[in-house]
């Protein structure tokens, strides 16, 4: 039984019951104070009429004060049926025939299907709004559906794990299949698929690592599992422990390489400006862009200065890379058997322990549940926390936390404790990094982010991402419409904010590209390097 035949059931019923007994009362007060006896259905048409006002027969007028006032309120119940109607039945009835509802089915061929929409879902809609292609949603949600269709996604109201909603989303025509629900739901959902199509690509976002074993058996193609990276990512960013592995360091071939370079408090590159570094001339890099407090920046001019806390973006030679890390790091690297504290020690709080196990870090770890390693048991957002581990001699925080508004509060927290400590944060909504730096993190990784990067990376053929981890893009692009054209002919770097660092010419990757004489050609491949936003912009003009 549906909303509406509850509704009309239990308005029915009332009704009903109200009348019947209006009818009793009424046959005894004749009795009693009118002297008369009435048959019990005559009791009950006078009540009816009462109600409906639609008069009242023979029995009128009552002499009495006491029938004459029964009378008035069975009026007055009539009354009350009618504006209670309104909102009951006739509002409903109205809202539904002017309210926007998501279509019933989708007819499409080469598209995506997406269930349900998530955070880490929308990541990957804009990388397939991006590059043009379709997709549909499918949202158990009714109310979430219809919010969604309003704002004008694509998307089908429908339970995923139904064969008949997935024929609904056009899955045997779909290209892909991509689920971000509850583990235990994503693999229902892949049976399912796999009962109208065994060539659809199907893809999978997990929580537990563990799980990826039995996602593979209910035919899962691609079991992705960014929780995991993200630890391994957050743990990489505290640059006196893991610098000198190059844990942000892509390379592009073999004399190429683009990395990302914390500047720390000490350093010999703090406070000073870009022009004054001469890291060209110095140590043959180049600087791509900058971050600063979390907003990144490209190109950068000479007089930019380069303030403790920064993040460059460099490429260069590995070798002349490696020489500038020894530079930034060498005051820092006297420092020996730092103190890390962790908070939160869920899945990717163990990633980013299991990754720091290997040096030399003094670990702290905090977590909310009593479990094995956790050394003080306590809430993110309680400041005694952070007294009893002794927050004020970190030397590094990586607050790792499944909400970000509990993130913002356990970081506000962390700085006011250590205003020195290197502060490493998660969120969990790319719309929440910016108030994440400015709680006081100096380095904020979004799960959204990472999760949208790896599932685009999967279903996607034109874009090959060579870093998930990194604040920036690095993927392998086809030249597209550049073919035959230079660099400054199209001013790439002006219209898309991106930079093109090496071209991949029959196998060899060639660095020295000059931007008024190098001439792309068909089958050339690009290595881009950009922000999300970027990127986008540079398929949008150069890729059909």
């Amino acid at each position: 039984m549906n909303d509406w035949q509850r509704r009309v059931a239990g308005a029915i019923g009332i009704v009903a019951a109200t009348l019947l007994s209006y009818a009793l009362v009424y046959q005894w007060g004749m009795q009693a104070y009118e002297d008369r006896s009435v048959l019990y259905i005559q009791a009950l048409q006078v009540v009816i009429e009462a109600v409906t006002t639609a008069g009242f027969g023979s029995h009128a007028p009552w002499s009495s004060p006491q029938m004459n006032a029964m009378v008035l309120f069975m009026n007055l119940t009539g009354v009350l049926f009618v504006f209670l109607a309104v909102p009951l039945f006739a509002v409903p009835v109205l809202r539904d025939a002017f309210e926007q509802r998501p279509p019933e089915t989708f007819a499409g061929a080469d598209h995506i299907v997406l269930a349900p929409h998530t955070s880490r879902i929308e990541a990957l809609i804009d990388e397939l709004e991006a590059q043009g292609r379709d997709y549909v949603l499918l949202e158990p949600r009714r109310e979430r559906a219809k919010a969604l269709h309003v704002d004008g996604y694509p998307v089908v109201h429908g339970d995923p794990e139904s064969v008949s909603a997935l024929k609904r989303v056009g899955l045997r025509a779909a290209s892909a299949l991509v689920v971000d629900g509850r583990d235990e739901v994503d693999t229902s959902v892949i049976l399912s698929a796999r009962e109208l199509s065994d060539e659809i690509q199907t893809v999978a976002v997990i929580e537990d690592e563990a799980l990826e074993p039995y996602h593979r058996m209910a035919g899962t193609d691609h079991v992705l599992s960014p929780r995991q990276l993200l630890g391994k990512g957050l743990a990489g960013e505290i640059p006196f422990l893991l610098r000198m592995k190059g844990d942000t360091t892509i390379g592009i071939g073999e004399n190429l390489e683009v990395a990302e370079l914390d500047i720390e408090a000490g350093s010999p590159l703090c406070d000073q400006t870009i022009g004054e570094l001469r890291l060209r001339e110095r140590f043959g890099v180049d600087v791509i862009g900058a971050w600063f407090g979390g907003t990144f920046e490209s190109p950068v001019g000479p007089e930019t200065t380069v303030d403790c806390r920064a993040r460059l973006l460099v490429s260069g030679a590995p070798e002349r890379i490696q020489a500038l890390r020894r530079e930034d790091s060498s005051t820092l690297q006297l420092r020996k058997r730092q103190r890390v504290i962790v908070v939160g020690y869920g899945q990717s709080g163990r990633a980013a322990v299991d990754m720091l196990a290997d040096t030399e870090a003094r670990l702290t770890i905090i977590d909310a549940k009593e479990r094995p390693d956790v050394d003080v048991v306590g809430d993110a957002r309680d400041p005694r926390v952070y007294e009893e581990a002794n927050a004020k001699t970190a030397d590094a925080i990586i607050i790792d936390l499944d909400d970000d508004t509990t993130t913002l509060f356990a970081t506000l927290i962390a700085r006011d404790a250590n205003p020195d400590a290197h502060i490493v944060a998660r969120a969990n909504e790319e719309e929440n990094e910016r108030k994440i730096y400015r709680a006081g993190a100096d380095y904020v990784q979004s799960l959204a982010t990472i999760s949208g990067r790896m599932m685009a990376a999967t279903v996607l053929d034109k874009e090959e991402v060579l870093s998930f981890q990194t604040k920036i893009d690095v993927v392998r692009l086809p030249v597209g419409r550049l073919a035959g054209r230079t660099l400054a002919g199209e001013d790439v770097r002006a219209r898309t904010g991106c930079t093109v660092v090496a071209a991949i010419r029959d196998g060899d990757v060639i660095t020295s590209l000059d931007p008024e004489t190098f001439v792309f050609e068909d089958e050339d491949r690009l290595v881009i390097v950009g922000t999300d936003e970027g990127v986008q912009r540079f398929e949008e003009h150069f890729l059909p």
